[in-house]
């Protein structure tokens, strides 16, 4: 057809984002369609996905938009917000990312759109940036071990109290709380308590050894600015036995003594104030630091050093890392997405800025907080008496008023009365002393008499400095060589450059990891993430002023209620995980609220993701696992007769659809059925939501809620481990039960249930499914997934024959992800699939997901954003591959000494004076033309699990190995 002969609609619609989304042009689709038989899309669902759950009519959504219009709108929103200055605190501040970094690595696709490091020869640069996180929190924290990474302070506490309960001796299920703990995280500290069948108690600090708890969570600084003495608040404790978690500040650390020193058990808290936007809740880094007696039970990830095959030093995520797929039903967390994009940014702040850097930017906070402080006291407003950058007082209501016709927000922290209020000023690193005169002229009115200087000159001789002189740190931090090598930003640059070079990404090819689409995470959508109106808002801002944040946030909710089939969605969970939790949570108290609170069981099949078994656990269920039968599907009789068997308890089923198999299951109408007819729920994991969207609605299918993973299906990036968000869909009579908030209440909901420290979880992050979507509209959507189905059942098509593919659904398709059985090939061969994962490297890709959900396979998951001459270089590969193991069938290689057992191959090998092996070197680096032009290089050779467990380290290495 000629562009003479084209309307301009069909100009317009040419220029769709759907065109650029979608990997596979149409000629690469009709050839794809060609292979696998059959002449159209729509006979390829017709024979893939049951008809008893394909949708009749298209999503009841607008058309696609292009990019520079769906950003105009956006924008359009985003003026609607009113960016105060922000004197709040309660955990969250201005600050400021140096720009080297927010170009180079917050905006940078190398960066955020890699894979969690599972393997570590290809994530060297990020897994070596997370290391450094770990210093920085071991130093500032005074903890002689610290994790990559949780989600937010709030659930970090959380797991300090369970880590505190695990770790005790004591029988008590008490908890103890300060009263000056932020009370968002007493929040979700509660929610998690409820489950768990702790009982808390919340009371003054210098009361903590009052109580027989088995722990207790203190906040230091306190969240109304005080400094307590934490030193003799911790030995107290310890002499009743009670575990201590401090949550703490890091900027604060720069200068106070540590908890460390001062005999904490756990420290946690958030490392936003290192240079990420507050962003009205997240996405944000939780640190998390414990006891070495510790090491085993901490949550999350750790990252650890260990040694590659030719003995040289390597990084790798140590022996805590899937602690929710090891132990399922038996885990206490059911942490899977971190923070790692977020941590990554903090510790280069760390490091660009340096010890003397932050130390700086600490005192200067502190200083400017002493002069208001004094200025306050001449006037006769009383402040706490120690402090670090925050001032609690008492003042006339107008105050406030006052404040915001300044365009500044004051912490409101008690309700204001006709006269008299309590509020909060907390400052930081944007501060400035002009910021500090006009809060004079707020708190005084013009004609104040105080100046800045004189007070300043009264400081410097000694007076009312705020934190007294037993309180300071003494000990030296970030004295390793990393934290003092990169303050200029032409050696910054070249550092964060080397580091990225080690880490493969969506920017190098296809990532095929089954279960966790890693597709196209467009520019378009990205570039809303640091607007200002939504990078520097805080979350507790008066609802008025985030007015774009509510309308986009509202949009999104309908967007996604629309796709899902649900009546309700909340966007508080910030991971799959714990969307998963509040799913569940919603099941129990609405079944509490009916009466039928007993019902305490969960049926869950075997072949579901760990995370499932670990969330149930947590909301104090008893897990039932469910067979499978021999195509993968769940054994209907199997679920029938447990189903009826469990009768008076049964709680919920957690099912994901398609199966973790890769099929679409034919039962899954019947399946919901079963459930319901015996009393129970029904939550659908919203992991493999990527081969539905357009197709089926869940919520039309039978389940009633289930969570959504946007970094997966709705393109937020992975960030080398998260950010995530896993939003939760409802049916109508689960929607009262959502998660509320105490200190920003979410309209119909309780002000309590909280889940995430912020409202609507990592709102910043948003915007980028609000643009996924509102780009590919109606039409794009069901596309997507279509291709996604079209991709994944080409490369089973084209792999069969030398692969056995595991699972097949009806007419021998797959979903959109496939599962590779290697476990024939091992007994004929003895490769194994880490050998094809390791040796998928050697070709430039990425490994799919290893031996889940079965072990000894690989599953594979293409997604709709990679073409045709994407898939058919991986398929290349994986038929050379498969012509390699033939070699080792043969004898023709050693099954110790071959390109497979020996990969990946590293410069160092290729540069090696001698060669040992019975293949070449170019067979070894350059296995296809492919794999030539664009090499990617490992900078590891295998990394040794076992060696990195056995020497258990989680910190920089010391400096004569830095220096060798």
């Amino acid at each position: 057809m000629s562009f003479e002969s084209l309307s301009i609609s069909d100009l317009e619609q040419n220029n769709a984002f759907t065109r650029r989304h979608v990997g596979p042009g149409a000629a690469e689709q009709l050839a794809m369609l060609e292979q696998l038989g059959v002449e159209s899309l729509d006979q390829l669902i017709a024979q893939t996905v049951p008809e008893t759950i394909r949708l009749s009519d298209d999503l009841g959504m607008a058309a696609g938009i292009d990019e520079a219009e769906a950003l105009a709108e956006l924008k359009a929103m985003a003026d609607l917000n009113q960016v105060n200055k922000s004197y709040i605190g309660m955990g969250y501040y201005n600050t400021r990312l140096p720009n080297v970094i927010l170009r180079n690595v917050m905006e940078n696709p190398g960066w955020y759109t890699a894979y969690t490091p599972y393997q570590p020869e290809i994530s060297q640069g990020r897994l070596e940036a997370l290391l450094n996180f770990q210093q920085m929190v071991m130093d500032l924290t005074g903890m002689p071990l610290a994790n990559a990474s949780l989600l937010d302070e709030a659930t970090a506490a959380a797991e300090a109290m369970t880590l505190c309960k695990r770790s005790s001796r004591k029988k008590s299920n008490l908890f103890f709380i300060a009263d000056d703990v932020h009370p968002q995280t007493l929040d979700v500290v509660k929610t998690r308590a409820d489950y768990f069948g702790y009982e808390l108690v919340v009371d003054a600090a210098s009361n903590v050894a009052e109580h027989d708890a088995f722990g207790a969570l203190l906040q230091y600084p306190g969240s109304f600015g005080d400094i307590s003495d934490l030193g003799e608040l911790i030995e107290s404790a310890k002499a009743r036995d009670i575990k201590v978690a401090v949550a703490s500040d890091l900027l604060a650390l720069v200068l106070l003594k540590s908890p460390g020193e001062l005999g904490a058990d756990i420290v946690l808290g958030s490392s936003q104030r290192f240079g990420v936007p507050m962003g009205y809740g997240g996405p944000h880094a939780a640190f998390f630091a414990a006891s070495e007696k510790m090491k085993r039970s901490v949550p999350g990830r750790i990252i650890g050093v260990s040694v590659d095959s030719r003995g040289e030093q390597a990084l790798r995520m140590a022996m805590q890392t899937r602690e929710q797929h090891i132990r399922r039903e038996k885990a206490t967390s059911n942490i899977c997405t971190a923070q790692a994009l977020l941590a990554n940014l903090a510790s280069f702040y760390a490091v660009y800025h340096g010890p003397d850097g932050l130390k700086r930017i600490a005192e200067r906070v502190h200083r400017l907080t002493a002069i208001l402080a004094l200025g306050m006291a001449d006037k006769g407003l009383k402040t706490n008496a120690c402090f670090f950058d925050t001032l609690s007082f008492e003042a006339d209501a107008e105050v406030y008023e006052r404040a915001l016709a300044r365009g500044c927000n004051l912490r409101v922290m008690n309700d204001k009365g006709a006269n008299k209020g309590r509020f909060g000023i907390s400052l930081d690193e944007t501060t400035t002393a002009a910021d500090v005169s006009e809060l004079f002229e707020i708190l005084f009115g013009e004609n104040h008499d105080l100046n800045i200087l004189n007070l300043d000159d009264r400081i410097r001789d000694g007076e009312a400095i705020g934190i007294r002189a037993d309180q300071r740190r003494e000990d030296a931090i970030l004295q390793h060589p990393t934290f003092n090598r990169y303050q200029s930003e032409t050696e910054m640059l070249r550092y964060m450059k080397s580091l990225e070079n080690k880490d493969y990404s969506l920017v190098h090819g296809m990532i095929p990891l089954g279960s966790c689409t890693m597709k196209l995470n467009a520019t378009a959508e990205m570039i809303p993430v640091t607007w200002p109106e939504f990078a520097n808002m805080h979350p507790f801002a008066p609802l008025d002023q985030a007015r774009g944040y509510h309308k986009m946030l509202k949009q999104l909710e309908e967007q996604l209620v629309e796709i899902t089939g649900y009546d309700r969605v909340s966007l508080q969970p910030n991971s799959g995980a714990s969307g998963e939790y509040a799913g569940l949570m919603a099941i129990r108290k609405y079944q509490e609220s009916i009466g039928e609170g007993h019902r305490d069981v969960c049926l869950i099949p075997s072949s579901a993701h760990g995370t499932n078994p670990a969330s149930a656990a947590m909301m104090g269920m008893k897990v039932v696992v469910t067979l499978c039968d021999e195509q993968g599907n769940v054994d209907l009789h199997d679920l029938a007769e447990k189903a009826e068997l469990h009768a008076e308890s049964l709680s919920a089923l957690m099912i994901t659809y398609p199966s973790t198999h890769g099929v679409y299951e034919e039962e899954i109408v019947e399946i919901c059925q079963i459930i319901h007819k015996f009393g129970g729920q029904v939550y659908m994991d919203g992991a493999n939501m990527n081969a539905q969207v357009g197709l089926a609605k869940p919520g039309l299918i039978g389940s009633d809620v289930s969570h959504l993973n946007l970094h997966k299906t709705f393109a937020i990036p992975h960030g080398g481990g998260g950010p995530g968000m896993g939003p939760i869909g409802v049916k109508e009579h689960l929607a009262p039960f959502l998660p509320g908030h105490v200190v920003s209440p979410i309209e119909s909901l309780p002000a309590e249930g909280a889940v995430s420290a912020a409202p609507f979880g990592s709102a910043s992050i948003l915007p980028i499914t609000w643009m996924y979507n509102r780009m590919l509209g109606r039409d794009g959507l069901k596309r997507s997934t279509e291709v996604a189905i079209l991709n994944a059942n080409y490369l089973a098509e084209r792999l069969k024959s030398d692969y056995p593919i595991l699972y097949a659904g009806r007419n021998g398709r797959v979903a959109h992800e496939c599962i590779i059985d290697i476990r024939p090939l091992k007994e004929a061969s003895g490769i194994s699939e880490e050998d094809i994962a390791k040796r998928l490297m050697d070709y430039g890709f990425h490994a799919p997901t290893m031996s889940f959900p079965v072990p000894g396979t690989l599953m594979v998951e293409p997604t709709e954003s990679e073409s045709k001459l994407e898939l058919d270089r991986f398929i290349e590969a994986m038929l050379s591959i498969r012509a390699e193991i033939h070699r080792v069938e043969n004898g023709e290689w050693p099954l110790d000494n071959n390109p497979l057992t020996q990969a990946p191959h590293s410069q160092a090998d290729l540069a090696a004076d001698e060669w040992n092996r019975p293949y070449s070197r170019d067979e070894a680096a350059f296995p296809t033309e492919r794999a030539k032009s664009r090499k990617f290089w490992p900078a590891t050779n295998r990394v040794d699990n076992v060696y990195g467990d056995r020497h258990f380290i989680c910190s920089c290495p010391d400096i004569e190995s830095y220096m060798d």
